[in-house]
């Protein structure tokens, strides 16, 4: 833990033994507080896991993160550099998720975290921006979770500051090699803890995170949407912007989930109900397995031929996906094969590539592959302006090695959606520690070497 470079004031101080030790009352604050006040480094005892922010929408987010000790923990909050709103957790516990609200959509918020002893450093994020904004910068990876020098290398270019766009999408295997507590924490969250203080992460679930109870711990790490109706959150939707998001747990859809937990006709239902009623001028889908790859594992047909014409009938522009480690990208394709030119196609790109160890491709390039890369590692940006959408895989060393460009002209109703903010994102509140009880994941024998490569190899994938 970083010393704190500078003296807390008497006041600051109260605050904190307030927070840890008064569960129940609401800790009262000046009528301003400026970031400017607060340190920027972290003091006091060190989190057990950094804050990550989870469900970011235009008038709600949550900040998540664990403690070594029981409390009951706050944050302070407020947009731009004034942090006087506060938001408490409901339980004492050790994992936390404290939702802030009455947020304004389209703007920078700076919060602190106070919990035990520990205050961090002021850090920033943005609210979803509302239907009526036309611009929008995202960034997306799959296959990184390995904890090793090649996934730093892709987050260390991610970190550095506006890298990331407004918020990151993850297409699974996001904690090698099962997807367990452990994993998830030595993989994932200690080496990306600088991204996810500041960018609203929205993950996907990959064959990997099904090796342990078909994904169990990845539900309980993440505080995502659940607006389906098994309001379950394998798969879920979200707008920002001008753009409609839809995440798929494509394991469930090929059969690897129990039929209590998900089912490919309940997601697909779903999906079709969603994309139907969304009127974003763009649509992007993202999911692990590849509709279209000519990577090691090659296209899975099941997410091609029953996601492939609601995507066509419904107007989908992007998918993404990972899987193969490789990054490739497709033709503009419609009904199984490339759109004849000048017609309207759905542009599918595999970014396997956020660290997990490269592999070869088997064959010669397939003809409906516009560009594909075994060689670079790294993670692709994606920016919307009006009528065009432009997307750029970077490399660690920040070398754009495939660019593309999507157009379309925006239908008059574009620029009339409704302008009023969107409602909170419906999250489920999560796991619930028994303060008496500290979790088993409380503290683990040692922390983990990285993944090997063999542990990233995809053997026959667990049956339900």
């Amino acid at each position: 833990m970083r010393k704190h470079s500078l003296i807390i004031s008497s006041l600051l101080a109260v605050w904190i033994v307030l927070a840890c030790k008064d569960s129940a009352a609401s800790v009262e604050r000046p009528s301003a507080v400026s970031a400017s006040e607060l340190p920027a480094e972290d003091s006091g005892p060190a989190l057990l896991r950094q804050p990550y922010l989870q469900s970011v929408g235009q008038t709600s987010a949550i900040v998540a993160f664990r403690t070594g000790e029981s409390c009951t923990p706050l944050v302070r909050y407020g947009q731009g550099t004034n942090v006087s709103q506060t938001a408490t957790a409901n339980e004492a516990g050790w994992r936390h998720a404290v939702q802030l609200t009455d947020l304004t959509p389209g703007q920078t918020y700076s919060y602190v975290v106070e919990a035990c002893g520990s205050v961090t450093g002021v850090r920033q994020f943005r609210t979803a921006t509302p239907a009526t904004a036309t611009s929008l910068t995202f960034t997306a990876m799959g296959d990184f979770g390995t904890g090793d020098e090649t996934q730093q290398g892709v987050l260390s270019r991610l970190a550095q500051p506006g890298n990331a766009g407004e918020l990151l999408l993850t297409l699974g295997d996001n904690a090698y090699s099962k997807g367990t507590e452990q994993e998830f924490q030595d993989r994932m969250f200690t080496p990306m803890a600088a991204v996810l203080r500041q960018v609203p992460l929205f993950p996907s679930l990959g064959n990997h995170e099904y090796g342990t109870d078909q994904g169990q711990p990845y539900l309980d790490n993440f505080y995502l949407p659940a607006n389906n109706s098994e309001h379950s959150e394998r798969y879920y939707s979200f707008d920002w912007g001008p753009v409609h998001f839809v995440a798929l747990d494509s394991s469930c859809a090929i059969g690897r989930a129990s039929p209590d937990r998900c089912t490919l006709e309940a997601q697909k239902r779903w999906v079709e109900q969603d994309l139907a009623a969304s009127q974003r001028p763009w649509k992007v889908v993202f999911f692990h397995h590849p509709s279209w790859s000519s990577g090691k594992h090659g296209s899975e047909l099941t997410m091609r031929n029953e996601f492939g014409p609601l995507f066509e009938q419904h107007g989908v522009d992007l998918v993404l996906t990972g899987h193969d480690h490789n990054y490739e990208r497709t033709q503009p394709m419609w009904g199984g094969d490339v759109a004849p030119a000048g017609t309207r196609g759905i542009t599918y790109v595999v970014v396997g590539s956020g660290g997990a160890k490269l592999r070869r491709f088997p064959e010669e390039a397939p003809s409906w592959t516009a560009y594909r890369n075994n060689t670079d590692t790294g993670y692709l940006e994606v920016a919307v302006n009006g009528g065009t959408l432009t997307a750029k895989f970077y490399n660690p060393n920040g070398e754009v090695k495939d660019s593309f460009t999507l157009t379309k002209t925006l239908p008059a109703s574009a620029g009339r959606l409704e302008a009023s903010p969107a409602p909170a994102l419906e999250t489920p509140p999560g796991p619930v520690d028994d303060p008496a009880h500290p979790p088993a994941w409380l503290h683990f024998e040692k922390p983990l070497p990285p993944a090997s490569p063999e542990s990233m190899e995809d053997d026959d994938e667990p049956s339900p």
